[in-house]
């Protein structure tokens, strides 16, 4: 049986999370989220916490070793301060993590030192289509063996910081399987689009879409090398790292409305104790705790090698999703019109809230 209590150095990363959260995210971001730009060197702040750092063995560049728990503990700090710098903070890790997780000897050496080493790199990775129908597990971007090389050919959504990332980790189906490909950003054929996406919310996070044609991998850059690698650990990961984001949105709507409603009076007396009020409250943290343990336990059993580690990811994405989409729109509720304006985060984190459903694949633990 897992413990619900932290170890002394998963608090200490906890507490520094938080108090980076809560003291530079959160007061920046609203004017990041209006001009569509983030600070630079409040991401670099961020990726001296040293997250993924911390997640790489020493052999290469890093200081420790990677743990699910940690890592879902750690976004959902970072998150509950904004969700936009927190996908900016960690991005290096959607290129990072699975060439830890399933890269062969040559690409954890050639790679791993160069984004853990020295300030922050965009490295990044793409993953989302935009269809309707989209399954990570069938994807439509194809990749073909010929003459002894890769071809890629396809389009990809929301990708972070594509034009400013030396390599795109692309995701494509090989014969019906989900792989990866280390692809430089200057390949013949790949080409990045001039805008950025522009999406009800996460305005400060730059996502922009690429289009490969033809786009030729040498067999040394398929992840895993010419043998490739299991998609579900990769997918499970990113699945956690919805999960815990969700929990960090949903908690810091939570709490924002759970102040204002004890503050706020209407006829004489709190709204917190209107009843109506109070029950939206306890039900908003009922599911925020079910999610939270869900999303624990699921990383708890991705860390022991559990079979069922999967499918408990995939359900703690799911419920996450639709947890934050109902606290989130709560809160707005609880503040009533002032809810609706933007002097009040709220209406942000409702906006968030929405995209849930569609992010995998912009974060991984």
């Amino acid at each position: 049986m897992y413990s619900f209590e932290p170890t002394e150095e998963q608090q200490m990363l906890v507490e520094t999370v938080g108090k980076f959260a809560v003291n530079h995210l959160r007061p920046a971001a609203h004017e990041a989220e209006e001009s569509s730009e983030l600070s630079k060197s409040l991401v670099n702040k961020g990726w001296e916490l040293g997250l993924l750092q911390a997640s790489i063995p020493e052999a290469y560049g890093g200081f420790g070793e990677r743990s699910a728990v940690t890592g879902v503990l750690a976004v959902e700090e970072m998150a509950f301060g904004d969700l936009a710098g927190a996908l900016a903070v960690i991005t290096p890790s959607l290129f990072g993590t699975p060439i830890l997780l399933a890269g062969n000897e040559e690409q954890k050496q050639t790679y791993l030192p160069k984004i853990v080493e020295g300030e922050w790199n965009p490295y990044t990775a793409a993953l989302i289509e935009y269809a309707f129908d989209f399954d990570p597990n069938a994807l439509k971007t194809t990749a073909t063996l010929q003459d002894g090389q890769y071809l890629l050919t396809g389009e990809k959504a929301f990708v972070p910081f594509a034009k400013d990332a030396d390599f795109i980790l692309v995701y494509a189906n090989l014969d019906g399987l989900t792989q990866g490909f280390i692809v430089p950003r200057d390949a013949s054929g790949l080409s990045i689009s001039d805008e950025r996406e522009k999406l009800m919310s996460l305005n400060a996070l730059p996502l922009y879409r690429i289009h490969l044609d033809n786009v030729k991998v040498p067999v040394a850059n398929r992840l895993g090398g010419i043998s490739g690698h299991g998609f579900e650990p990769i997918l499970a990961s990113m699945r956690l790292a919805t999960a815990s984001a969700a929990v960090g949105v949903a908690n810091a709507a939570f709490e924002y409305s759970k102040n204002y409603a004890k503050e706020r009076e209407a006829f004489g007396v709190k709204i917190a104790q209107k009843q109506a009020v109070a029950f939206m409250l306890a039900e908003m943290r009922t599911e925020i705790e079910a999610s939270r343990l869900l999303t624990w336990e699921a990383a708890w059993k991705l860390d022991e090698g559990k079979e069922d580690a999967f499918t408990e990811s995939y359900l703690a994405a799911t419920g996450a999703a639709d947890m934050a989409m109902m606290v989130t729109d709560r809160a707005v509720q609880i503040l009533g019109g002032h809810g609706y304006i933007r002097d009040h985060p709220v209406e942000m984190w409702m906006r968030n809230g929405r995209g849930f459903a569609m992010l995998t694949g912009l974060a991984i633990v």
